[in-house]
C-alpha cells in the first residue's frame, strides 16, 4: 500500500481539501475553507499545515482569520445555511479558552441543524508536562478536558489521541456533516502534540471523495395515508419551514398550493419559500405571526407541516392550533419532526413529498368560500403592515418605520440578516420576501451577536447578493469584531445598526410579565435609587464601527435613513448605517401567546396582575394528541 509521511494536521488539511458534495448532479467543494485563530495549541499543527498547503500547493484549503472564535463559527454556519447545507467551513482554535469560545457557535449550529466542522485544540495526549497552560485538572479522570463541553452540543464528537485515529474519525465526521437528518456541529478534538506527530498515511485516504446527498422518496403507503387525511380537511393550513428551502422545493410548494388552494404560513426559516404577495401566502405563524396566519391556524382542521420542527414560537407554545379536532400531516426528512403532534408522518424530501401529495390529491381543492377568506385575511394584514411602515411616530422613528424604509430600498435578491431582540418578531410579521435566500433570520437559537459575523458568511457564500445585517445595539455590543474581518478581506456588507439604548424585546417582555423592564435599559446607575435607571449612557456605536474600519453614515429620520441606505448600496466598502429608534415601540399588533412563566407569588402588584393573565393563557395550552 502506497503511503506518504505527514503530520496529523497536514493529513487532515489534505483530506478536507478533497471532499465534495453532490446533489441532483451538481458537485461542489464541501469544505472550501478554514476559519481560525491561532494560539499555542494549533499554531504549530493546523497553522503549519495550512501554511505548507498554501506555499506548496499540495492542498487547496484557504484560511480566513477570524477576530472572535464564536464569531467565526457563526460566519461558517451562515455560509452553510446559504449553501443549503451542501458546503461547510471548518474552524480551528487554540487550546483552552480559544476552543471553548466556539461552544456557543456549536450549539447554534446543532440547534439549527446546520453543518460546521470544529477543530478545537486539546491538551497533550502524552501528558508529559501535566498540567500545562490552560489545562483543566479534573479529579474524576485524567482524560477530561474543557473540550468535553462540546459533547452535548455536537452531533459527532471525537478526540484524536493517536494519528491513525484520524482516518475513521474524519470519515465519520463527513458522514454526519453531509447527512441532512444528522447534521450539525461536528467536533474533532486535536491534542497539540498529536497535531504535529508524523505518521505514514495511506495515499488512498486523500483521494477525491464525493458525498452524495440524496432525496429520500416518500413511501407510497405513507403518501396514501397523508392524502386520505387531507381529503377530509375543510380548513387546511400549510406551515412551510426551512426544509422547503434546503430542499429547493419552492416551485413545488407553489404548485401544490395553487393546485389545492391550501394557504401557506411560514416560519422564520421558511419565509420566502412562497412569495409574500402570492394569493396563498398569509405570512408568519405563531407567537410573532400575522393576524391572517394565526386566524387560519386557530380554525385549521388539518395542518401540513413541511420541513418545520415546530418550535414554541411556531405553535405559540401549543396554543395557536386551537381547533379541538386538529390533525397534523408532517412532511420532513427527519422522522423526529415528522411524528411531532401525533402527526401522520411522511418521511421524505420536501420536493419529492410535495410532488407525491399533489399527484395523490389530483382534482381535490378547498372550497371557494375558504379561499376567499384567505384572500381577505391576507389583504387585511397587509393594510396593517403598511400602517406600521408609515406610522409617523416621533420624535424618534419607530423600528417598524425603519423596516419599511429598508424594504423599500432593497431589491428582491438582497439578503437581510437578523437573530435576536425585538427585530425578529417585527420581521416575521412585516418583512416581505419573494426570494427564499433573501430572509436570513436565525431563530432556532436566537443568538445575540450572530448578525455581523453571519453577514460575512452569507456574502462569502453568495457574493452576487447585497447583504444587509440588521442589528440592534444589544447584539452589536456583544459581537461586532468581524467588521475587521470584512475590511481585511475586502468583503462589502451593509450593517444597519438600530440604536435604542437598551433591550427592546426583553424590556417589553419584562413589562408584560410584571417585571417593569428591570435591568433592560442602558442607563447610568442612579445614586438615589441604586438602580440602573439614570440618564442614557453616552455610548457612540457609530464611532466604534468607524474605529473598526467601516464607513459610517448617520441617520436621524426615516428619510435620512433611506438616503443613507442608497449611499451604502452604491459603495463597494463595508458601511454601517446608524439610526436611533424609540425603545418603547410601537410594535406591530400581536395575535398569539408565548409561554414565559410568571412568579406565582409576589409583593409587586404588577407581577400579581401579570400572573393572572398568564394563568388564563395557560388554559388554552395543550398537547396535540
Amino acid at each position: 500500500m502506497e503511503t506518504v509521511r505527514l503530520t496529523t494536521a497536514q493529513a487532515l488539511v489534505r483530506f478536507l481539501a478533497n471532499q465534495y458534495s453532490e446533489r441532483d448532479g451538481q458537485e461542489q467543494r464541501f469544505i472550501p475553507g478554514v476559519w481560525g485563530i491561532f494560539g499555542h495549541g494549533n499554531v504549530a499543527g493546523i497553522g503549519q499545515a495550512l501554511l505548507q498547503a498554501a506555499r506548496t500547493g499540495e492542498a487547496d484549503l484557504p484560511y480566513y482569520l477570524g477576530r472572535n472564535e464564536q464569531g467565526m463559527v457563526h460566519a461558517a454556519v451562515a455560509f452553510a445555511k446559504t449553501r443549503d447545507r451542501l458546503a461547510a467551513h471548518a474552524c480551528t482554535a487554540s487550546t483552552g479558552p480559544g476552543s471553548t469560545n466556539m461552544i456557543t457557535g456549536a450549539a447554534l449550529a446543532t440547534t439549527n441543524r446546520l453543518p460546521v466542522l470544529l477543530l478545537p485544540s486539546d491538551m497533550f495526549a502524552t501528558r508529559a508536562a501535566d498540567p500545562v497552560l490552560q489545562q483543566l485538572e479534573d479529579t474524576r479522570g485524567g482524560d477530561v478536558s474543557v473540550n468535553d463541553a462540546f459533547r452535548p452540543v455536537s452531533k459527532y464528537f471525537d478526540r484524536i489521541s493517536r494519528p491513525e485515529q484520524l482516518i475513521p474519525a474524519a470519515l465519520a465526521a463527513l458522514r454526519v456533516l453531509t447527512d441532512p437528518v444528522e447534521t450539525g456541529a461536528v467536533t474533532l478534538c486535536l491534542p497539540q502534540d498529536v497535531q504535529a506527530e508524523a505518521y505514514d498515511w495511506p495515499v488512498a485516504f486523500f483521494r477525491r471523495r464525493v458525498w452524495h446527498i440524496g432525496r429520500p422518496v416518500p413511501e407510497p403507503a405513507a403518501l396514501e395515508r397523508a392524502a386520505e387525511l387531507l381529503r377530509t380537511a375543510r380548513k387546511p393550513l400549510i406551515v412551510a419551514g426551512g426544509g422547503v428551502v434546503y430542499s429547493g422545493a419552492e416551485n413545488q410548494l407553489r404548485s401544490f398550493a395553487e393546485a389545492t388552494g391550501i394557504p401557506v404560513a411560514d416560519t422564520h426559516a421558511g419565509k420566502g419559500a412562497l412569495p409574500w404577495d402570492h394569493p396563498s401566502a398569509v405570512g408568519g405563524v405563531g407567537s410573532t405571526g400575522t393576524t391572517a396566519a394565526n386566524a387560519l391556524a386557530a380554525e385549521a382542521d388539518v395542518v401540513i407541516g413541511i420541513g418545520t420542527r415546530y418550535s414554541d414560537f411556531t405553535t405559540a407554545s401549543h396554543t395557536v392550533f386551537a381547533n379541538p379536532d386538529v390533525r397534523f400531516v408532517n412532511l420532513n426528512v427527519a422522522r423526529l419532526d415528522a411524528v411531532k403532534h401525533s402527526a401522520e408522518p411522511l418521511v421524505a424530501d420536501a420536493r419529492l413529498g410535495l410532488a407525491g401529495l399533489e399527484r395523490e390529491l389530483d382534482g381535490w381543492k378547498t372550497d371557494d368560500a375558504y379561499r376567499q377568506r384567505v384572500l381577505e385575511l391576507a389583504a387585511e394584514w397587509r393594510r396593517t403592515a403598511d400602517a406600521c411602515f408609515t406610522a409617523g411616530h416621533g420624535p424618534l422613528p419607530a423600528q417598524t418605520e425603519i423596516l419599511g424604509a429598508l424594504r423599500a430600498g432593497l431589491d428582491d435578491r438582497d439578503v437581510v440578516i437578523n437573530a435576536a431582540g425585538s427585530l425578529p418578531g417585527d420581521l416575521q410579521m412585516l418583512w416581505r420576501s419573494r426570494d427564499p435566500k433573501a430572509y436570513h433570520v436565525e431563530y432556532a437559537y436566537s443568538c445575540m451577536g450572530y448578525e455581523v459575523a453571519a453577514g460575512l458568511g452569507v456574502k462569502m457564500a453568495d457574493p452576487s447578493r447585497e447583504v444587509v445585517v440588521l442589528v440592534g445595539d444589544g447584539s452589536y455590543l456583544m459581537m461586532s469584531q468581524e467588521i475587521v474581518t470584512m475590511v481585511s478581506e475586502g468583503i462589502k456588507v451593509i450593517i444597519v445598526l438600530v440604536q435604542n439604548h437598551g433591550f427592546a424585546s426583553i424590556g417589553a417582555l419584562s413589562e408584560s410579565l410584571g417585571s417593569q423592564r428591570f435591568g433592560t435599559r442602558y442607563r447610568y446607575r442612579d445614586p438615589a435609587s441604586g438602580q440602573l435607571d439614570g440618564e442614557v449612557l453616552p455610548v457612540d456605536l457609530a464611532a466604534n464601527a468607524a474605529s473598526l474600519g467601516a464607513d459610517v453614515l448617520r441617520a436621524s429620520t426615516v428619510e435620512e435613513f433611506g438616503d443613507a441606505l442608497a449611499k451604502a448600496r452604491a459603495s463597494d466598502r463595508t458601511t454601517v448605517v446608524h439610526v436611533e429608534t424609540d425603545l418603547y415601540g410601537p410594535n406591530p399588533p400581536g395575535s398569539a401567546w408565548w409561554d414565559v412563566p410568571v412568579s406565582e407569588v409576589s409583593a409587586l402588584d404588577s407581577t400579581r396582575e401579570a400572573y393572572e393573565t398568564y394563568r388564563a393563557a395557560k388554559r388554552s395550552q395543550r398537547h396535540y394528541l
